[in-house]
């Protein structure tokens, strides 16, 4: 079983930061294809950062130069650094896992930046 749990959301002030992590466990032994992802309300849910199968970053443009994803290979953790927030971030942050034909989903995180 696979489990993805999020953690780090809240309310902040626009312009403010927050540090959202994503735990993974069972049967998951690599960071690769895992990121995340964004749904606000009445909109698609999209990509914000990940990293590939080659281990490359990949960003929405609208958060490249405020967002930064990192990970921890040791603890299969990966993080999304959001500096510069603006109440346009406001969404429900979801964790993502690729792993060949599966793809896992973590419970999301709201995240609300207030203007």
């Amino acid at each position: 079983q696979v489990q993805l749990v999020e953690s780090g959301g809240g309310l902040v002030q626009a312009g403010g930061s927050l540090r959202l992590s994503c735990a993974a466990s069972g049967s998951i032994f690599s960071v690769s294809n895992m990121g995340w992802y964004r749904q606000a309300p009445g909109k698609q849910r999209e990509l914000v950062a990940a990293f590939n199968g080659l281990g490359n970053t990949n960003y929405a443009d609208s958060v490249k130069g405020r967002f930064t994803i990192s990970r921890d290979d040791a603890k299969i953790m990966v993080y999304l650094q959001m500096n510069s927030l603006k109440p346009e971030d406001t969404a429900i942050y979801y964790c993502r896992k690729g792993d060949g034909f599966y793809v896992y989903w973590g419970q999301g995180t709201q995240v609300t930046v207030s203007s």
